[in-house]
């Protein structure tokens, strides 16, 4: 049976808004954004320009936040190890890609480089497509710095319960992007069941808003991956 040639157009008309939406909400496809985005996003570049970097953490707001909440402890642990945060609130993995393709790593080899990002892709995105940014992401790394050691961390857990949504995309994400773990150059590590409780709930002294980490959750971040990241700092 043949299609109306109205049917027929109003297909061939919606075809480009569909590809449109898909490629808005891309995990791969390399984004920037506006306003103040580019002005810490200019700030990381002049940084890393400046003098030599042994230690990067790459991230969205909850990696930005240990310059808020997690500021004792990131000058307790990273205060004197040369360490630079290139977080930026709002980041999903097609930002970071974007970021990492403009300057942040640019002419640096830092011993090693700490990525947790993808839980803003969750709404928007699937397991296996965040997983790809993430994939994306440690490529970059290790085209632009092949002596970096990642040690890549599964995302964080978020919600109150462990049916909550987004923590199951997250879990899916975290289950397919652990298999880049080589044992030499990325290091994967999940330290998310140490936030939360035996019941698998969250705690709102570890995550006030169940998604942000307090300076408890800071501490905790930090204590979980101290033996890891030492031994990486040290090859």
């Amino acid at each position: 049976m043949k299609l109306s040639l109205a049917l027929l157009g109003l297909i061939t008309f919606s075809l480009p808004i569909s590809f449109a939406q898909a490629d808005e909400h891309s995990a791969l496809k390399p984004v920037p954004r506006t306003g103040g985005w580019i002005t810490r996003h200019e700030s990381f570049n002049k940084r890393v320009s400046q003098g030599k970097v042994d230690l990067v953490f790459i991230g969205d707001s909850i990696t930005q936040g240990w310059e808020g909440a997690g500021k004792s402890i990131w000058q307790e642990f990273y205060g004197e190890r040369n360490a630079v945060n290139l977080g930026i609130g709002g980041d999903r993995t097609q930002h970071v890609i974007w970021r990492l393709d403009n300057g942040n790593f640019k002419d640096i080899t830092p011993k090693a480089a700490v990525i947790m990002i993808g839980t803003n892709n969750s709404g928007a995105n699937s397991s296996q497509e965040i997983a790809d940014g993430i994939t994306k992401i440690v490529k970059q790394i290790r085209n632009k710095s092949p002596k970096t050691k990642i040690l890549l961390l599964a995302v964080f857990p978020r919600g109150a319960t462990k049916d909550d949504g987004r923590r199951k995309v997250n879990e899916g994400a975290n289950a397919l992007v652990s298999k880049l773990d080589d044992g030499k150059h990325v290091h994967y590590l999940d330290i998310g069941p140490n936030f939360l409780k035996d019941d698998l709930t969250l705690p709102r002294d570890i995550m006030p808003d169940l998604l942000h980490l307090s300076p408890a959750g800071y501490k905790i971040w930090a204590e979980s991956i101290e033996a890891k990241l030492a031994t990486l700092l040290k090859d």
